[in-house]
Formats: C-alpha cells, structure tokens, sequence
C-alpha cells in the first residue's frame, strides 16, 4: 500500500512523498491521530542546528511524540480501533547492560529517521503501548515527554542515597513542570522546591512545596538531591547552583538538552563526594510506567492538562507550518496536532 510521508526537506519547508508500506512483513499498522512538538523537531524546522546536522538528517518526517490508532495488526497484539503510544526509540540489537535508549546503534524517530508526521506508520508490537480511552488524546500526544522525565526519576531512584527529605527542581519549562509533577507523587513525604527565572511559569507549580526565584535563594538553604530540567545556555548556572546548595554525597540529575559544553564546579563536586549523572529520551519500560500513571492518577492527569498549548487541527501542509510558527512563540506548555489527514 502506498503511504504518504510529510517531510523536512530543507529549513521551514515540507513537501510530501510517497513510499510503500509491506504488510508481509508483518507488524502493527498505525494511524497517528494526535502528535505534539517537541524543541528538537523545532530546532529542525527552524534550522537552528548546524550545516552538517541537516545535510545528514533531511529529508526527514518530524515528530517523535504520537499517539495513534491501531488499523491492522498481523501479530494479533491490538484490535483495530486501540489507542496506543508511540515508542520513537527503535533498538537494533540486544544488550544486557545498555538501555536501548543509550545504545548507539538505536534508531530515533524524527532524528535521522522518520517520525509520524506521515498517513500510516508500520510499527513493531514491542514498540507501541496500548493506553485507556479514558486519557485526555491531547495529554496523551505527549506521553513520550512525560515518560523522559520518568526515565530520568527512575535512573535516580537506582542511584541516589536513600535519605530524601528534600529535592530541589531546576527549570520552569515543561521538564521541568512535568519532573516536578511526577516527584510530587512518587515522593509524597519529601520537601520540594522549584527555581525558575519567570515567576508567572513558577506561579503553574501549585503542588510544589516552594518556589523560588534563581535570584533569590537563600544561601543556607540544602537540599538532599538536585535535578536539572533546564538546558541550554541556562544550564551553566543553574548546574553550579544545584552544587552550591546540595548537601555532601547528593545526586545531581542531569535532563537538559545543551549544544555546548558547560563549565561546572568540578572542585565542589569532588570535596562534596557528589553524584552527577545524564539520560536521555526514555525506553518500552519508562512508557508502561508512564501510562500506566496517566490511568492511575487523575490529579496529576489534570496538571499536565494545563501543559496543552494551541491544538491544530491539520489537514494540509499549510496547516502544518501554522502549527510549527505558533509554537515557536510558546513560552510554556506543548502545541498538539490534531492528524486529521
């Protein structure tokens, strides 16, 4: 059957192809029905990434975050008619020690390979999750975000110490929003605090227990373990901060996204025998957990409601450049489309 692909050719333009799509080959045909933008399929639209980056990665489908419905599966899995997440991480082998997410030879949709921006997608059963109709579709198209900051909480839970009266939150973004959230569930008995640089995004995080300006915080004030949800050119300060302000033999978790390298307090981390560890997207197991939490916990459904931006309902290429401008002026929450193609 013929498919239908919306690819990034060049820098804010999409043209469609065609490529075929061999049910013999067995799979589970899915039909993308709502997909959230994430930075990274911005920074490609926008060509914010270097020369060598995009003559190596385009012409490519964008997005990496979708949640679809099942048409046809030949394993006999789903039912036509399922909802399911996406899982964008393809591994190409197996490893008993390296997550599929952290092995070089992983394929990643929207980075170098098609992502859903497309009619129909063939998946691997192992690489979608069935959700509950229950779940807002709009949430839900941001699942694969949601299970990043999981992964990252899940990576801690192996390796920080286990005393945990205190965990400060750096970045008022949507990471850091959803890192957060997902800490105030998991960690009902610890103390959280939330820095950020705008106080209107700090006012969205009802349920932390403080939040704080990162000009204002007090110098006396520990914590027992940090996590870094800011990226960018941000990520500096905020890295040397979390350093100040933990306490000897605290983790620091590393989730934000920078293009450059970053100079930290490495003589602190040494005389304070710190921890400081990175991830990076997330695997089958972080999206179980994380669907599974999105069915369990209505409450904290309903704070990533706040999270949904625009919605679009797409239908045309035009409709898609108007979904990606709008977007990039987004100071918080995730522009979901809805893939009426």
């Amino acid at each position: 059957m013929i498919n239908s692909i919306y690819q990034l050719t060049a820098p804010r333009m999409i043209e469609v192809t065609y490529g075929e799509i061999d049910l013999s080959e067995g799979g589970v045909l899915i039909r993308p029905t709502h997909l959230s933008i994430c930075r990274a399929d911005q920074r490609y639209y926008q060509g914010a990434r270097s020369k060598e980056v995009l003559a190596k990665k385009l012409p490519m489908a964008l997005i990496h975050e979708c949640l679809a419905e099942v048409v046809f599966d030949t394993t006999g899995n789903f039912k036509p008619g399922d909802r399911v997440i996406c899982i964008p991480n393809t591994p190409t082998e197996d490893d008993d020690i390296i997550a599929e997410n952290y092995r070089r030879s992983s394929k990643f949709r929207s980075s170098g390979f098609d992502g859903f921006l497309q009619d129909q997608v063939l998946m691997q059963p192992d690489r979608i999750v069935k959700i509950s109709d229950d779940v807002n579709p709009d949430v839900a198209s941001f699942t694969e975000l949601i299970s990043v900051s999981m992964h990252i909480i899940s990576r801690f839970d192996k390796i920080a110490h286990s005393r945990r009266n205190s965990i400060g939150v750096w970045g008022d973004g949507n990471l850091g929003f959803i890192t957060a959230t997902l800490l105030s569930k998991l960690y009902p008995d610890v103390k959280l605090y939330v820095f950020g640089m705008d106080y209107d995004k700090l006012s969205y995080f009802t349920f932390a227990d403080e939040t704080m300006h990162v000009d204002d915080i007090p110098e006396d004030l520990m914590l027992d373990h940090c996590f870094e949800c800011v990226g960018g050119g941000g990520c500096e300060p905020a890295i040397n901060q979390m350093i100040d302000h933990i306490n000897p033999e605290g983790t620091i978790a590393l989730g934000g996204v920078s293009e450059n390298n970053v100079a930290i307090n490495t003589r602190m981390v040494l005389e304070k025998g710190l921890r400081v560890f990175g991830s990076s997207r997330s695997g089958r197991e972080d999206f179980e957990k994380t669907v599974k939490f999105l069915e369990d916990n209505q409450v904290e459904t309903h704070y990533f409601e706040t999270l949904i931006g625009e919605t679009f309902d797409v239908r045309t290429i035009s409709d898609i450049h108007n979904a990606f401008s709008a977007d990039s002026a987004l100071r918080l929450g995730k522009t979901v489309i809805h893939w009426n193609k």
